[in-house]
């Protein structure tokens, strides 16, 4: 029978052990940090002129309309004072009860005790009212540019969110409870968790979304079969090895973004799009693209379409032995590829018979949610960091990207790890979304000042390789996939570039979801569903208004599209030729370099 002494014995151990682990994690978090080699000051934060002028404009408010600004702190006042008074009341009753809560809620708060218990009730309380009051002063604010309006909101909402009472560990009560129910063992964990991440990532703080360990290439993520066929500096080709015994005489190339990596498009069997392409009888090629090293500064748009796209084209051709080839651009990779059509217009080259884009941007008038960082002020930072490392390291644009979903993307996980002691979960999609790329300096810099800022490609004209590129230049049959929640390449913008586009036979499809799901939707699933209007005439508004719902997947219909250009039935193709012998098993060699931070 264990005794009080015994548990007092016991309890001072597991003390005394928790102590020396945190004295050894202590001086391995000072290693960690010690190696840091931290992004450029200027990405951390927007010039202070952003913030000067929302102040100057809010202070010149006052003096024109005092009553009107007074009456907003007034309210705020009243309501913060009547909550503590409520408060109060309810402790003075002997209750340990939470007074009414009519502020609103999200699932950060969950947890029951942020609705019964007076103490995390009245911090939940008081925190939506702070965030309200924050959020009514910035739509105060007069005198802005749209720009900067749009920029004061973000970075106001990036506070709001920051300050979340869920994000400290004395304000949290999923975390507090975790750490009684282990006796501490939870904080200890915890701390190994960031410990652990910081030396993962030579001192950056980048909250590992997935359990790294779980995955393995060729093993459980990117198992479809297939060969390496042909190599250089730029990209590994990839071609897959047929299901069907007959497959169309059209072969299918697939250029993905190079900001991440292709086999997000194959993370498992049962929604992998490059499986299912296979056995819908295609020869179907796919570019692994390199991972930038500083010694790559100088690699540009015009290399990656040279080396890149224009090389794939003709070794595809030269394997299959067709004059024509049906391609599929992604995101960065589909801008690239309006690009690529562009050209090849300009020299009357017709190797790409039709084209498909997946998100694809070519019109950046409208910015949205990236409009804080195409401003002058941070791609300017970008400018003075890829100066000094040769390259966009890929913790920067992935810290980026999160940002824009802070919440799930960062705060949420880093909770869970650091504050609970969870380890991550074995998720391919996250595990994927964590394994970036580099990217070259001058094609970082060509892409943000002539395409994004600029938007030359729909108004002057870009200018590479010797021509002026526009995006009417782009006459061969096209599909658009775009997505209703994309907050990375809005379906509206999609959408005012494609209406754009040269060609005389063009679709265009909205799929339920966002960036990633609305496009990896294999029809098995039957989850999200698609949108179709033929009139491309139409306000994108009125293009939605009047659109046509399709249950499931759009991969079917687009397969129905691109059967009819993709000719005869011919016999399989194994992987390669004699001039383009087989030179490794997919997914290759490339894609399993990691990013440097």
């Amino acid at each position: 029978m264990t005794t009080k002494e015994d548990m007092k014995g016991e309890d001072l151990a597991a003390l005394e052990a928790n102590l020396a682990k945190v004295e050894d994690l202590s001086q391995r978090f000072m290693t960690a940090l010690s190696k840091r080699n931290p992004a450029n000051a200027q990405l951390n934060g927007p010039d202070q002129d952003v913030f000067v002028q929302a102040a100057t404009s809010y202070w010149s408010s006052m003096m024109q309309d005092p009553a009107k600004l007074f009456e907003n702190q007034l309210e705020f006042w009243g309501n913060s004072v009547k909550h503590y008074l409520e408060a109060s009341q309810a402790l003075a009753k002997g209750k340990l009860e939470a007074p009414q809560d009519h502020t609103p809620t999200d699932r950060r708060f969950s947890n029951p005790l942020w609705q019964t218990h007076p103490y995390f009730n009245y911090v939940k309380q008081q925190y939506m009212m702070n965030a309200a009051a924050m959020r009514q002063a910035v739509s105060n604010v007069e005198g802005l540019s749209q720009t900067d309006r749009t920029r004061l909101d973000y970075f106001a909402q990036q506070i709001i969110d920051m300050m979340s009472p869920t994000n400290f560990l004395g304000t949290n009560p999923d975390a507090l409870e975790r750490a009684v129910e282990t006796e501490g063992a939870s904080l200890v964990k915890g701390l190994e968790n960031l410990v652990a991440d910081l030396e993962a990532n030579n001192g950056e703080m980048l909250v590992r979304l997935a359990d790294d360990s779980a995955f393995e290439l060729g093993r459980n993520v990117a198992t479809t079969q297939g060969q390496v066929v042909f190599r250089n500096h730029v990209l590994e080709l990839i071609q897959y090895t047929p299901t069907t015994e007959q497959v169309h005489a059209t072969p299918l190339l697939i250029f993905p973004p190079w900001i991440n990596k292709f086999y997000v498009l194959d993370l498992k069997e049962q929604n992998s799009l490059i499986k299912w392409i296979t056995d819908q009888g295609y020869t179907l090629f796919v570019v692994s693209w390199f991972n930038p090293r500083p010694e790559d500064k100088d690699f540009g748009m015009e290399d990656y379409i040279e080396q890149g796209y224009l090389e794939a084209l003709r070794v595809v051709k030269e394997i299959t032995g067709e004059k024509q080839v049906n391609a599929v651009g992604y995101c960065i990779a589909g801008t690239t590829l309006h690009l690529t059509l562009a050209l090849l217009k300009k020299r009357g080259d017709k190797s790409i018979k039709s084209a498909t884009f997946f998100t694809a941007l070519t019109d950046f008038d409208e910015q949205g949610e990236f409009t804080p960082f195409l401003q002058n002020d941070f791609v300017d930072g970008i400018e003075a960091e890829v100066q000094a490392q040769g390259i966009l390291r890929s913790f920067i644009m992935g810290r980026t990207m999160s940002f824009l979903r802070s919440n799930d993307l960062i705060y949420g996980p880093a909770i869970k790890s650091y504050m609970m002691g969870e380890a991550p979960p074995a998720f391919d999609l996250l595990y994927w979304n964590g394994d970036g790329s580099n990217l070259p300096g001058k094609m970082v810099m060509q892409y943000l000042r002539a395409l994004c800022q600029r938007n030359d490609f729909v108004t002057r004209g870009y200018k590479i390789l010797g021509e002026t590129l526009h995006v009417r230049d782009v006459d061969v049959p096209l599909m658009s996939i775009t997505c209703e929640t994309d907050h990375i390449a809005r379906w509206k913008d999609c959408y005012r570039g494609f209406q754009q586009t040269g060609a005389k036979n063009k679709t265009f499809i909205v799929s339920q979801s966002g960036h990633i799901a609305g496009i990896v939707n294999p029809p098995s699933k039957k989850k999200y569903g698609h949108f179709t209007n033929d009139d491309l005439g139409l306000e994108a508004d009125d293009w939605m208004s009047q659109s046509k719902f399709h249950e499931g997947s759009w991969w079917p219909r687009w397969e129905a599209w691109l059967k009819k250009r993709s000719g005869k039935m011919v016999p399989a193709r194994q992987p390669g030729d004699s001039s383009y012998p087989a030179l490794e098993a997919a997914p290759g060699s490339y894609v399993t370099v990691k990013a440097s931070v």
